[in-house]
């Protein structure tokens, strides 16, 4: 599957198309903010030099889908009526391949503003996220960091964690690699597309890349961030390009 902005038609129509056979991967405030249209755009970007997608979230306005006020998201997924080709069943091994833009003047809280997340769908735990990308908010004037969380099964934990300054106001290329099972092994590594840096870098060769009872799991892209610290927010555009799942 890859999915990449046109700059044309409606854009969650475009999303669709790529993840689901007939129904809604776009997980979006718009009902309660309508006046501000799709959370969702597609705007030129001149480094790139194409259309990207826009993932727009509002601090005062949006919330989690006029179903929680203490939280907000923009996000898309995989889900249950996305192509089977797309769930991870356990015994699979997926590459997920992305990129990503933050604003140079980004702000994370001390809460959570996740970016990307891998769930599982049914079983006992599918409420803790198996793999998170997020930012933070620093402590005691200690710089913000962008970190790898994860969950083995209903505490998380952080397995890496870098400066978020070095993601500010630059594109950055995502790799993740999964092999789905009870003891298998997750490999991420994500890029300056400006340097050739690597900005985060991990590997494990022997961890539980599963969930009690799961029937799939899949990803999740965007912004999905905690209202409980909302004097460290503000509105905020995170751009997307070039997703790609193989199987």
């Amino acid at each position: 599957m890859t999915l990449q902005a046109t700059g044309q038609g409606n854009t969650y129509s475009l999303i669709n198309s790529a993840l689901t056979d007939d129904g809604n991967a776009v997980e979006v405030p718009d009902c309660g903010h309508e006046d501000f249209g799709p959370h969702i755009t597609q705007a030129f970007d001149r480094v790139l030099n194409r259309p990207v997608f826009r993932f727009h979230i509002h601090r005062d306005q949006d919330d989690d889908r006029c179903r929680k006020s203490d939280r907000q998201r923009t996000e898309i997924k995989v889900y249950a009526k996305s192509p089977e080709t797309l769930k991870a069943r356990s015994g699979n091994s997926f590459t997920y391949r992305w990129k990503f833009r933050l604003a140079p003047d980004f702000q994370p809280s001390r809460r959570f503003t996740h970016l990307h997340q891998i769930k599982a769908v049914g079983g006992s735990e599918d409420r803790m996220p198996l793999i998170t990308l997020t930012a933070r908010k620093g402590r005691d004037r200690s710089p913000d960091r962008f970190e790898l969380r994860y969950a083995e099964r209903h505490k998380q934990q952080t397995l890496t964690q870098v400066q978020l300054g070095d993601f500010l106001g630059q594109w950055v290329e995502v790799t993740e690699r999964i092999a789905f099972g009870e003891n298998d092994h997750y490999r991420i590594r994500i890029t300056s597309l400006s340097t050739g840096r690597i900005l985060m870098s991990y590997r494990n060769d022997a961890i539980r890349m599963w969930k009690d009872g799961a029937d799939f799991i899949r990803p999740k892209w965007g912004i999905y961030r905690s209202l409980k610290d909302r004097r460290n927010l503000k509105d905020e555009i995170v751009d997307f390009a070039d997703f790609s799942i193989e199987y």
